[in-house]
């Protein structure tokens, strides 16, 4: 049986699944949420001619006479409403409102001040230093849509429309289960044959920083029974299984979902690593995904399906990024699996950033992924490459020294 591509397998995945229930978030709490509305203007931005730096507001008309009468100051949130008479200026400070009449600012520099009287020595084609009103904004004009990553900038977009709360999708539940009895929890003693669960905690923070709440289950090793009640009683949006995800005696995760009246929609995706990721649907909505064991195997299916699947269940869309970088070294030809070579972002003796496939690719070895901070994409039987040749590069955040090293 031909398996399905990285992108089909996704696909198949988030057609699956609805958006969560929408519910307000205060401004403070929405950063890295979805947007479920869109945000209007309901005025303008400025809400009026305002100063772009401090110094006097005067008319255009008046800037060749000798000198000015000083009849006031116009300051933030307390603007001058009289308005500005021929021959007139007022001290006026950055944000102020310009009074009305005034249609420029001198700035301080350029001007001289004796007592009452004001000398300009600006030119009438001098810089206005004004922000018009509505220069930001208009009212009635889209701000964000829904759909939208909320970031800081865009909530302060949203607080200076007015907005105190947005209404945002509802976090998703997320329950980690790690199969086998070959796995401990960390901070447990191991037996002979045993190993402390590297996975779960790594997996676990990928669907954090996606932006569900999440929690890890027991682990329950490999039980049918203990599998199947599990499955039965988690109460979840979205269980995400670590393990047991293959065809052997032992691999029980599958069958234990289908015993619970799973359909299956994923079994299965032509990648390395990860070629036993699967996707079902429980009866009563609830979704399973299931990543392969091995940690590296886990992380890299958790940052390719996970990461936009949590991301649809917050009726977003988050389909990971790769940009085109030059390869820092030659490379074979790649075979008939898409492959994601674990790497690092490098940067050569004039500054340009390189891709660099680390050393060992072993999907065991977690060395490897924690020395990574980017994913190098092979498509499948693709040539070789010489160095300096564009690859696809997945970046996975800030690794270690920020991403910054030089060959």
């Amino acid at each position: 049986m031909s398996l399905p591509t990285v992108e089909a397998a996704r696909t198949a995945i988030l057609t699956s699944v609805r958006a969560l229930l929408p519910e307000p978030v205060p401004l403070i709490e929405a950063d890295g949420r979805w947007l479920a509305e869109a945000v209007t203007a309901t005025r303008d931005q400025p809400p009026f001619d305002a100063s772009a730096m401090d110094g006097w507001a005067v008319r255009t008309a008046d800037l060749g006479l000798a000198s000015l009468s000083i009849v006031g100051q116009s300051v933030a949130g307390r603007g001058r409403a009289m308005p500005l008479g021929p021959g007139e200026a007022v001290r006026i400070f950055t944000g102020a409102p310009l009074p009305p009449g005034a249609d420029r600012v001198v700035i301080q520099e350029e001007a001289t001040r004796d007592g009452d009287r004001l000398t300009v020595q600006s030119a009438p084609d001098a810089p206005a230093w004004v922000r018009p009103r509505g220069s930001d904004y208009a009212a009635g004009a889209g701000l964000l849509e829904a759909g939208q990553a909320l970031n800081p900038w865009r909530v302060a977009l949203a607080a200076s429309a007015g907005r105190p709360e947005l209404t945002c999708a509802r976090r998703p539940r997320v329950a980690i289960l790690a199969g086998g009895d070959e796995v401990v929890e960390p901070g447990t003693a191991p037996g002979p044959h045993q190993i402390s669960d590297a996975a779960g905690p790594g997996v676990a923070l990928v669907a954090r920083r996606a932006g569900a709440e999440v929690r890890r289950l027991p682990l329950v090793g490999d039980t049918l029974a203990g599998i199947a009640a599990t499955l039965a009683t988690t109460e979840a949006d979205l269980i995400v299984t670590i393990g047991g995800a293959s065809v052997g005696d032992h691999d029980l995760l599958k069958p234990a979902a289908r015993s619970r009246g799973a359909i299956l929609v994923v079994e299965g995706s032509a990648m390395r690593p990860g070629k036993p990721v699967w996707f079902a649907t429980l009866p009563d909505g609830r979704a399973i995904l299931g990543l392969p064991g091995n940690p590296v195997s886990a992380l890299v299916c958790a940052e390719l399906f996970l990461a936009p699947l949590l991301a649809a269940l917050q009726g977003g869309a988050s389909e990971p990024a790769f940009q085109r970088l030059p390869v820092a070294a030659a490379m074979p030809a790649n075979g008939p699996r898409d492959h994601y070579m674990r790497g690092r972002i490098v940067y050569d003796a004039d500054g340009r950033p390189r891709a660099e496939a680390l050393p060992d690719q072993d999907s065991s070895m977690v060395t490897t992924m924690a020395q990574a901070d980017c994913l190098l994409r092979r498509p499948p039987h693709s040539p070789a490459l010489a160095a300096g040749d564009p690859v696809l590069v997945l970046t996975l955040g800030s690794g270690p020294n920020d991403g910054i090293r030089s060959t």
